[in-house]
C-alpha cells in the first residue's frame, strides 16, 4: 500500500513534469550535500591538525598533543642519561596521578585498549578575558579558574570507551554523577574537595575530559561551531608547513592570551605598550620527533594576520660558519644585523621580560664610548653577521687569562642594493680606536696577521685584549679576550662548516636561511660555569652533546626554525613507558 502523501500526488497528477523532476532532484542533491558538509566539516577542517583542534576552545593559552605510541615512548627512554629519563618519567607519573591514578585509572589497562594514535592536553585561558587579574597565593579558587585542563582522547574502539563512562571506578571521595549539557551526557564527580573531574563523549569520536565542568561546557561549544584552535588566524595554515608524519609531540602557544596573563603578573607587569607591541604576534608552534641520535624540533612563529606589521623576507645567511675554525665552542649567525636589531627594539622597548633594554643598550655605549649606536655603528651593518666563542689553544703563558675569544663578524654592506660600507665602516671603527686611546689609555698597535693589517688594543698591563681587521673586502671582524686571529686570518683549512658535528647537528633546513646556532654543549659545560636557567638544568645539560638551530623568514607573516638536540645515550632505561604511565609505579 503507497503512503498517503503518495496517493495524494498520484491523485493530482498521474505524470510530474520533467521541471518538477529536475527541481525535486536538484533539492535532494543539494540537501544531501549541505548534511555531508556539515557532518564531515569538522573532521576536514582538522585535517593535518593535532587531535581535537575543533574541540579546544579558540582563546586556549597552550596544547600540547602526544602520541600514544608505545615504540616511540621506548625510544625516548633510550635517549639521554638515566637522570633525564628519570626526571621524564617523574613527570610522566605526576601527569598519571592527576587525571588517571586520583580516580581509580590505569593506562595500560582502561585507556590504551581504545585511544587513537594521539592525545591533546589543552590548557585553557579564562572564559572572559575581564576575569584576568592577578592570583593571591592562597586563592586556590582563582588559580584553578585559570587553569582548566582539556583532554582530548580520539576512540578507536568505541565498545571499551564507552566503558569509561557508562561503568566509571570507584571514588575514595564523593560519586559520579550525570548531567546533559546541549544534548550530551557529561559525567562529573561531586568531590566536595580538589578538582571535579568531567568526561563527556562526542559523536562517539572524542573523549574529552577535563579538571572544571565548565571547561567541559566550553569543549562542547566549540566542537558544536564555537571558535575552535583550528580557526585560530594563520594556526591551519602554519601548522602544516611543520607537520610530520606521526610525530612524538606537537604544541602550540597563543602568544597574545600568555602576554596578557603576564601583564597581570603582580612582580612584573607587562607595560601596555609593550602588551599592545605583543598582539601582534599570533602563535608559536612545533612538532617534535626522535632521531636516533637525539630530538628534532621544527617550528614556526607568525603574525596576527590583522596587524600592521610585517616581515622582510630576506634570507641572506650560512656562510660564517665557513670562516670560523672547527674547534668553534659556539657560533651564532644572523643574515641582517640592523634589521635583527630594529626589530628587537619593536618586541624588546620598555618590556621587563627581555634580556638586556634597547634603552640600556643604546645608553651603555653612549656613555662608554661616546658614539651612537644606530648611526656610528648598525648604520653599516646591514649584511650577514655572526658572534663565536672560540677555545684559547696558545701556548703563550701571557695569553692564559682567558680560556676563549670571542669573535663578533660583520659585512659592511647596504641591505638594499649590496653595496660594500667598508668606508662608512672604517671611519667609525677609527674613531673608536682613538675613544680606547684617549678614554681607557690603550695601546693602539697596528699589526699584521699572516700578512694582512690589523689593529690591535692592548691594556696599560701589555696584556693583548682585543684586535680588529677585515677578512676579504668587506666583513670586519672584532676578537676579544684570548687571542685567536690566527685561527680565522688567513682562512682556516679546517672550517666549523665542514666540521663533521656541526653537520650532523645544524639542520640544513630551512634553505636558503636567515641564521644558524651551533653549540657544542659537552665542551661548553667542561670549560665554563653557565647560568642556571631552569630547576633540574645542569641534569639536561649533561645529557646534551650539542644544539643546532637553522632559520629562515619563511613569508611577510612567519618565520621557520629547524632544531635538532644530540643527546647521549647510556644503554638504560630509568623505567619503560608502560611502567611510568601504569598505576602501579608510584
Amino acid at each position: 500500500m503507497a503512503p498517503p502523501i503518495v496517493s495524494v500526488i498520484k491523485k493530482k497528477t498521474k505524470k510530474p513534469s520533467l521541471v518538477l523532476t529536475l527541481l525535486a532532484a536538484g533539492l535532494l542533491i543539494g540537501a544531501g550535500s549541505a548534511a555531508y558538509w556539515f557532518l564531515t566539516q569538522r573532521q576536514i577542517s582538522s585535517r593535518g591538525l593535532p587531535v581535537g583542534a575543533n574541540i579546544i576552545p579558540q582563546d586556549a593559552l597552550f596544547t600540547v598533543s602526544l602520541t600514544t605510541d608505545p615504540q616511540q615512548w621506548q625510544k625516548l627512554q633510550e635517549l639521554g642519561t638515566k637522570e633525564t629519563q628519570a626526571e621524564i618519567n617523574k613527570n610522566l607519573v605526576q601527569l598519571r596521578d592527576r587525571f588517571l591514578t586520583k580516580n581509580g585509572y590505569d593506562f595500560q589497562k582502561d585507556i590504551a585498549p581504545w585511544v587513537g594514535d594521539e592525545v591533546t592536553l589543552a590548557i585553557l585561558s579564562p572564559p572572559n578575558q575581564s576575569a584576568l587579574k592577578p592570583v593571591e597565593n592562597d586563592d586556590a579558587a582563582a588559580a584553578n579558574a585559570q587553569q582548566s585542563i582539556v583532554m582530548v582522547l580520539p576512540v578507536k574502539n568505541l565498545e571499551a570507551a564507552k566503558s569509561i563512562l557508562t561503568a566509571p571506578k570507584t571514588l575514595k571521595q564523593g560519586q559520579w554523577t550525570d548531567r546533559t549539557y546541549e544534548g550530551i551526557t557529561i559525567r562529573q564527580s561531586d568531590g566536595q574537595s580538589g578538582e571535579k573531574l568531567s568526561a563527556a563523549l562526542l559523536d562517539e569520536r572524542f573523549l574529552v575530559i577535563t579538571d572544571h565542568p565548565q571547561a567541559t561546557e566550553r569543549a562542547i561549544d566549540t566542537y558544536q561551531g564555537k571558535a575552535s584552535l583550528a580557526t585560530v588566524g594563520g594556526f591551519a595554515e602554519n601548522f602544516r608547513k611543520i607537520s610530520n608524519y606521526r610525530p612524538f609531540a606537537q604544541f602550540y602557544v597563543n602568544i597574545p592570551i600568555a602576554a596578557r596573563i603576564a601583564a597581570t603578573a603582580p612582580n612584573r607587569p607587562l607595560p601596555a605598550q609593550v602588551l599592545a607591541q605583543l598582539q601582534n604576534n599570533q602563535g608559536l608552534a612545533g612538532s617534535m620527533t626522535l632521531d636516533s641520535e637525539g630530538i628534532r624540533f621544527k617550528g614556526v612563529s607568525w603574525l596576527n594576520p590583522n596587524s600592521q606589521r610585517v616581515l622582510k623576507v630576506e634570507n641572506k645567511a650560512g656562510t660564517m660558519q665557513n670562516r670560523v675554525p672547527a674547534e668553534t665552542l659556539m657560533m651564532l649567525s644572523g643574515g641582517n644585523l640592523q634589521r635583527f636589531w630594529e626589530d628587537y627594539v619593536l618586541t624588546s622597548q620598555k618590556n621587563p621580560l627581555s634580556p638586556i633594554s634597547p634603552e640600556q643598550l643604546r645608553g651603555g655605549v653612549k656613555s662608554l664610548t661616546e658614539m651612537d649606536l644606530d648611526k656610528d655603528f648598525l648604520s653599516w651593518m646591514q649584511g650577514e653577521f655572526s658572534v663565536s666563542v672560540i677555545p684559547n689553544s696558545s701556548n703563550d703563558d701571557s695569553s692564559q687569562d682567558f680560556r676563549a675569544g670571542l669573535l663578533f663578524m660583520i659585512q659592511a654592506r647596504d641591505a638594499s642594493n649590496g653595496q660594500s660600507l667598508r668606508k662608512s665602516a672604517e671611519e667609525s671603527l677609527k674613531k673608536l680606536d682613538e675613544v680606547m686611546r684617549n678614554q681607557y689609555q690603550f695601546q693602539i698597535q697596528p699589526g699584521k696577521v699572516a700578512g694582512k693589517p690589523v689593529v690591535n688594543w692592548i691594556t696599560p698591563f701589555d696584556t693583548l685584549t682585543a684586535s680588529r681587521g677585515w677578512l676579504d673586502d668587506d666583513i670586519a671582524f672584532l676578537a676579544v679576550g684570548a687571542p685567536i686571529t690566527d685561527k680565522i686570518v688567513p682562512k682556516p683549512d679546517n672550517t666549523l662548516g665542514a666540521y663533521l658535528p656541526f653537520q650532523q647537528t645544524v639542520p640544513t633546513e630551512p634553505n636558503p636561511t636567515n641564521g644558524q646556532f651551533f653549540l657544542d654543549m659537552e665542551m661548553a659545560v667542561k670549560n665554563f660555569t653557565l647560568n642556571t636557567l631552569f630547576p633540574k638544568q645542569q641534569i639536561f645539560l649533561d645529557a646534551t652533546s650539542s644544539i643546532g638551530v637553522t632559520s629562515a623568514v619563511s613569508d611577510h607573516r612567519s618565520i621557520r626554525y629547524d632544531i635538532f638536540i644530540v643527546l647521549k645515550k647510556d644503554g638504560t632505561a630509568a623505567l619503560s613507558p608502560s611502567s611510568a604511565l601504569s598505576a602501579e609505579t608510584r
